[in-house]
């Protein structure tokens, strides 16, 4: 590792210290290696304390991913000011879509010359048919277009849907944005591996929101099992109380006592996961780049997944998976049927 150069200081902004060891240490510590002195700016938890021994620094700040109060977020605004003047960085680095309006305006009022935005999916904003997202829609598209189309602000997206949108909609120009295909996967933890025995398994992994279609997974597994009982479900993921999408404590209830879908929680042993399973599967609304698609797909899994920006970006139809319309849980059911009834096809 070369030595910290101080004089060059990358600064990340981003709402969850989670998210930032599973999408972004990886490049985080490569800065590290190439001379930077790297901080986090975010809600300090579990996974920060493990930052430090990369050689990252840290500092608390909460960023509420449901808060939508305009008074709450300006003294966001003005919490996250008064860091970046303290740190006094060369780079800003925003990640997700809160973090890329409320840094970039942040950064900008501190004197920040260079901001990097990934906005990664879009967000609950951008997503959900919620009458709050809707309401709030247009006013976030004005504050992205004015957080990414000015001067020294570089685009980072992880899908060519999202590259042309932004483009297109006046968001960003074309030289301003980058092309960044996702958090990458290890293909030596993911190495492909022969299908198991059957019963059929079939595996998605996601945090616990409505956005990613648990519903719809949910729904799906009922009606393959009412004609095909031997096949299984496994739902691992967390529940994410912090997001605006999170699933209700009566879908919990249920997932918990489900005889179709067998709920095995927050699991480090993905890699043995899938290659115990025969179908992967994730049926979200939207994504920036699903990093559990891509670790199902090093493994060698089918994929049934929605034919969504992101989702798509991974999956091309009858070559390395099915696509099927978003928020359409027969639909996924005939899909997930089809690669179960065919293993040739899988």
């Amino acid at each position: 590792m070369k030595e910290a150069d101080h004089s060059r200081h990358l600064v990340y902004v981003i709402t969850e210290d989670w998210f930032f060891a599973s999408h972004f240490l990886d490049r985080a510590i490569a800065a590290v290696n190439a001379g930077y002195k790297v901080t986090v700016v975010t809600r300090c938890r579990d996974a920060a304390r493990e930052f430090k021994n990369h050689g990252l620094f840290t500092e608390n700040i909460e960023l509420s991913r449901r808060g939508l109060n305009p008074i709450t977020e300006l003294a966001t605004i003005l919490r996250l000011r008064s860091t970046l003047k303290r740190l006094k960085p060369d780079i800003v680095h925003n990640i997700a879509l809160k973090p890329v309006v409320l840094g970039s305006l942040a950064a900008q009022l501190a004197g920040v010359r260079n901001i990097v935005n990934a906005p990664v999916g879009m967000g609950y904003v951008f997503t959900s048919q919620e009458s709050k997202a809707r309401v709030l829609r247009p006013i976030v598209k004005v504050l992205i277009r004015y957080v990414l189309g000015r001067r020294n602000r570089h685009v980072i997206i992880e899908n060519h849907d999202d590259f042309e949108n932004l483009v297109s909609g006046g968001f960003a120009s074309h030289d301003s944005i980058a092309l960044i295909k996702g958090a990458g996967v290890d293909v030596k933890k993911f190495a492909h591996r022969p299908e198991p025995a059957e019963p059929v398994k079939v595996i998605m992994v996601s945090r616990l929101l409505r956005d990613k279609g648990v519903h719809e997974f949910i729904d799906a597994a009922k009606t393959v099992r009412s004609k095909h009982n031997n096949v299984q479900f496994l739902l691992v993921g967390d529940i994410d109380d912090g997001n605006p999408t999170s699933i209700n404590s009566a879908t919990i209830a249920d997932l918990a006592n489900s005889k179709d879908v067998t709920w095995l929680g927050a699991r480090t042993d993905i890699a043995k996961l899938l290659a115990e399973s025969h179908i992967a599967c994730l049926p979200s609304y939207r994504e920036g780049l699903p990093k559990s698609l891509i670790e199902a797909a090093s493994v060698g899994r089918p994929i049934v997944t929605t034919d969504v920006p992101g989702c798509r970006e991974v999956v091309t139809h009858l070559v390395n998976g099915l696509l099927v319309k978003p928020r359409d849980a027969q639909a996924l059911a005939s899909a997930i049927e089809k690669l179960a009834d065919d293993p040739k096809l899988r």
